[in-house]
This record gives C-alpha cells, structure tokens and sequence, in this order.
C-alpha cells in the first residue's frame, strides 16, 4: 500500500537524494496524517460524546492534536525547502527539526489535558453506556493507526527524517493507548467495573512519556549532536580507499538539516611525494563525497614517511597512551632535533568523558616519553573529540 502510494503520488520517488524529491516525501506524508487523523477525530468524538466515554473522547482529541501536528509537520517540510539566500547561506533545512520539536511538545501538551479530564473521571465516575459501535470505532482507529505508523516509520527510515519517525513513534503510541482503551471498555462492560477514567490516566501517562523521548530526538540535532559511529566509520573507510592516505583525524561534521551537512577532515599523506598529485587526490575526495550530498573541505597533512625513526616512535607513543586510556589518539607527529634535546611535537585526542585534565594527562605522557628517552621533550596540543576517526 506505502509503496503504491510512493509511486502514485510523488514524482522521481527514487531520486531521495534530490532535496525536492524528498520534500515532497515529507509533504505527502503531512497530507496523509492531516486526512486520516481528522477522520479519526470526528469518528471517536461522536462515539465518546454520545456514549459519554471520557477515554474515547481523550483519544479523539488526541487524533486532533496529531491532525494537528501533520499540519506542522507539512509546515515544516515545506520551510526546510526554501533554497539558501544571502541570510542563510546554509539553507533552511533545520525547520524540519523544528517543526519535529513543535510536534513533540503538541504531543506534551494533548498528554496533560488528558490526564487532567482522566483524573476528573476517576474523581467523579459516572456510568457510561456500553455500545458496540463504540467498540468497532476503536478497532477501525488501531488498524489505520498501526498502517500509519508503518507508512511514516518507512518513510522516515527512507529519507532519514527525524520528524517522519516522530511522527509514527507517535502513531504507535496511540495503537497502544488505543488498544488500553478498548480492552478497558470490553472489561467494564462485562465487570461491570469503571475502568474509564483509570485507562485515561494510563493512556496520558504513556503520551508524556512519549513525548520526553521525542523531544529529547529532535532537540539533540539542533543543539549539535555527535555524528553516528557508523557514520563517521563509513567517512573514514571511503577516505582510506584513495591512493596515498595514510590516515584521518579531526574530523568536524555540520548539520544544517536532512541533506544539508557540511564536513572538513585532515587527511595524512606522504610528505615526500608529489604535491600536486597529493592535491589533484584531495580535489577527488571533496568532489566524490560533494556528489553523494556531503559538502567535505579536507586538510592535507604531510607526514614524514622516510627513515623508521619518526615511524616508530609515532607507534611506541600511541601504544603507550593508548595503555592509558583506549580512546586516546595522537597525530601529526614530527621530530625536531636540537642541540641539548629533541622536541616531540604532535596532537592528541581526549575524548569527552576522560577523567583526567590536560595538565595531568600532559604531565603523564611527558614521564613516559623522558623515562624511555631521556632527552625527547613532548610538546603536545591537546584537541577536543567532536568526531574523531579512529587511526
């Protein structure tokens, strides 16, 4: 059915890569949740109002919030399509993050009103009437509800939008809560116990805690979110396949929205061989990654090749801190002899949780590096991991 409708109503639907073919996934998805949240809404709120359901009547309002919530949603998308201008010369892609924010604080805001009206039920019960109409309404509403959630899921898996996997995490949600609401009904009805007001405050319970998990999701890319493991390892193994690289590290990735990043990398090649041909390679790289939608600036860093002193050393340094935490790495390592003693000047990584301070960890390599040569004196400049690629 996804499918079908893919192909039916969204043009070059293959081509995701292209932002307009994107967009309009996001687009298309918006209309969809606006047309079957609305036909939701009216449906429980005439069987909770006719047979005074508080439970039912909550979950209609909250197929009005997300009715509500696709408008945003189709908002968003429609926003993040803008092309830069001299303002935002990296686009607007970073409206789809917020209208996913939007999104996730409507789904907050529904989760309260419910609780409040569920707790006012349980405070003050009345007796409802039991109708299976009321009852065929549910089942309708977890049916198209579990293929909304399917229907958004992928197509949020498939142009990687984090405000389409909001949306069906929230589609889900409401299967469940749903789902509450109908086996409470089926129960009270054959108990005789008022389950009502008890399942509304689960169902609200469930909403906001929903809600802190998508918000927490959309949030972290706008406040700059690390890039992915897989991700950074997928840069670093494409990088490595081109002739003459040595190594990555200082890896900085920027994401202005789905299909918006920007990159700089330091590559390391041969000091010794040819410049021109190390930057025609380098041209390469920045070309190919550009092509397949991320925008790489890459440093080249000449690394002395010739002779085994430098190499070795290079390798004895990082196993020896490595011995100190895993996760420490070093580069850019150069050797400067003068006439008392040998400067040993190279970079190193700390990663963002490390428990010691600069000061502590400059001190420890430096005892390491004299014990072993006692005239090598480090000079280290500490560098922060915002992504670093493992050597």
């Amino acid at each position: 059915m996804t499918n079908f409708l893919i192909r039916k109503f969204i043009k070059n639907y293959k081509n995701i890569k292209d932002n307009k073919v994107r967009n309009s996934y996001g687009k298309f998805a918006g209309i969809v949740g606006i047309i079957c949240n609305t036909i939701l809404f009216f449906m429980k709120i005439t069987a909770g109002t006719m047979f005074g359901y508080v439970s039912v009547t909550a979950d209609a309002v909250n197929n009005l919030s997300d009715a509500s919530s696709s408008v945003v949603s189709l908002m968003g998308f429609k926003m993040s399509g803008k092309p830069a201008d001299e303002e935002h010369p990296y686009g607007h892609g970073r409206y789809e993050y917020l209208s996913g924010l939007i999104v996730a604080v409507l789904i907050m805001v529904i989760g309260v009103e419910i609780l409040k009206s569920s707790v006012e039920k349980v405070i003050s019960p009345n007796e409802v009437e039991f109708s299976w109409l009321a009852v065929g309404v549910l089942v309708l509403s977890i049916l198209l509800k579990l293929w909304m959630a399917l229907f958004n899921y992928s197509l949020g898996k498939k142009i990687k939008s984090a405000t389409l996997k909001a949306t069906g995490a929230d589609s889900r949600n409401d299967v469940i809560s749903t789902t509450v609401v109908l086996i409470a009904m089926v129960i009270s009805y054959f108990s005789g116990i008022q389950l009502d007001g008890i399942m509304g405050i689960i169902v609200s319970l469930f909403i906001l805690y929903s809600g802190i998990g998508i918000i927490k999701d959309t949030l972290d890319p706008l406040l700059g979110k690390a890039p992915e493991r897989e991700f950074v390892e997928e840069i670093r193994s494409k990088i490595l396949t081109y002739p003459g690289v040595l190594g990555t590290h200082d890896l900085l990735v920027h994401d202005y929205g789905p299909g918006r990043q920007f990159a700089s990398v330091h590559i390391e090649m041969a000091a010794e061989g040819d410049v021109l041909e190390a930057h025609d390679i380098l041209d390469t790289i920045e070309r190919d990654f550009n092509k397949e939608g991320l925008h790489m600036i890459v440093h080249f860093d000449p690394i002395v090749t010739t002779g085994d002193k430098v190499s070795n050393l290079r390798t004895w340094i990082s196993e020896k801190i490595a011995e100190i935490d895993s996760n420490l790495t070093i580069h850019d390592l150069k050797i400067v002899a003068c006439k008392t003693h040998t400067n040993v000047i190279f970079d190193c990584v700390m990663p963002p949780d490390f428990n010691m301070s600069k000061e502590e960890l400059n001190e420890k390599i430096c005892n390491i590096v004299s014990d072993e040569y006692p005239t090598y004196k480090c000079i280290i400049t500490f560098d922060k991991s915002f992504a670093a690629l493992p050597h």
